[in-house]
């Protein structure tokens, strides 16, 4: 099984005392470095005709002359923006690209782009949360050009992706899936939130401290039902490592082995139904150490190399009852 990944940095991309900053790299070059049976590929910038696909002229030209302004808060999230950003985002969304097209052709098996800054915010008119280009919507707007009937999107960010929701909303090709804190920004992603798409966008809000247990019910209730019945060619998963249970902008409550289950659980279903064809691109997760121990277990479940993660945290705190909302989530896509 070959495994590819492409890494974009963005080291001129941070804005001082904002979370989203290049510490929280801080302990993958060593990881990557070691890490068997992967193969680091080289991203190229996405082209300003492939990130059209996504977003509009004004909204890209937006983002370009306000990067050349300096540094600077542009949202109230804050969303902020350095002289390099425009660039740095076009390198992000090349990365996702890389990855996809090299699953696509099959020169890997499968892939993770890690990649800052991240992109499911962006929404087609408005860059927001942290985010510039929608690095998975631009990947998945490229595959359909490839002939692809059918893409799927897992998000599993602790954060609701709006603007991946907003590129699937009225595209019957696309599917999204997502898995999120209730209650928290950006204020979207409601169960009936798309009553004209039950089946195919599907949101699932969660309460705080949610966790393994809990995860391990939706992956087995909620999310395989809707992938099997969707039947996708190629799957996408924004991966946030904010779902961990110490994320400082965040409570739920995952440990390092609920993401390693849900990941595997993921690659098993890209296995069964579309010739294991799925790239992780990451996006949130504001704690460097669970970035990295993250990162290590989407590449364990990728590569298959081995259920051991050597980590065994238990999250402090109990468990939600979350049977009633999965109940609501059933009957609502008539699972």
């Amino acid at each position: 099984m070959t495994t590819f990944y492409t890494y974009v940095t963005s080291p001129e991309h941070v804005y001082l005392g904002h979370p989203e900053n290049l510490e929280r790299f801080s302990f993958l070059d060593k990881l990557l470095q070691e890490f068997p049976g992967i193969e680091r590929i080289d991203a190229q910038p996405a082209l300003l005709d492939e990130v059209k696909r996504v977003h509009t002229p004004d909204m890209i030209t937006g983002i370009e002359s306000a990067c050349k302004k300096g540094s600077g808060i542009i949202d109230f999230a804050p969303t902020y923006v350095t002289r390099t950003s425009f660039d740095d985002a076009l390198l992000a969304a090349g990365g996702c690209l890389a990855c996809s097209r090299a699953v696509l052709e099959g020169k890997a098996d499968n892939a993770f782009a890690i990649v800052r800054p991240p992109g499911h915010h962006a929404e087609p008119e408005r860059a927001m949360g942290f985010c510039l280009f929608n690095n998975v919507a631009i990947s998945a707007q490229d595959a359909l050009t490839r002939g692809l009937e059918r893409i799927l999107v897992v998000d599993f960010d602790a954060h609701h992706g709006n603007g991946t929701q907003a590129v699937c909303w009225q595209d019957e090709r696309l599917a999204y899936i997502s898995t999120h804190q209730e209650n928290i920004y950006p204020g979207t992603g409601w169960l009936q939130e798309a009553p004209h798409a039950r089946g195919r966008i599907a949101n699932l809000p969660l309460p705080a401290y949610a966790g393994d247990t809990c995860y391990k019910t939706i992956a087995d209730q909620a999310i395989t039902p809707l992938v099997e019945t969707f039947q996708p060619q190629f799957i996408l998963v924004s991966v946030g490592f904010d779902a961990h249970w110490n994320d400082p902008l965040t409570t739920l409550g995952l440990t390092i082995n609920g993401f390693y289950d849900l990941s595997k659980r993921l690659v098993e279903l890209a296995g069964q139904l579309c010739n294991g064809k799925i790239v992780f691109v990451l996006e949130g997760g504001y704690k460097p150490q669970n970035v990295a121990d993250g990162c290590r277990a989407v590449l364990m479940a990728l590569t298959g190399s081995g259920s051991e993660l050597g980590m065994h945290s238990i999250s402090p705190y109990p468990e939600p009852d979350i049977e009633s909302r999965l109940v609501a989530f059933r009957n609502w896509h008539g699972l």
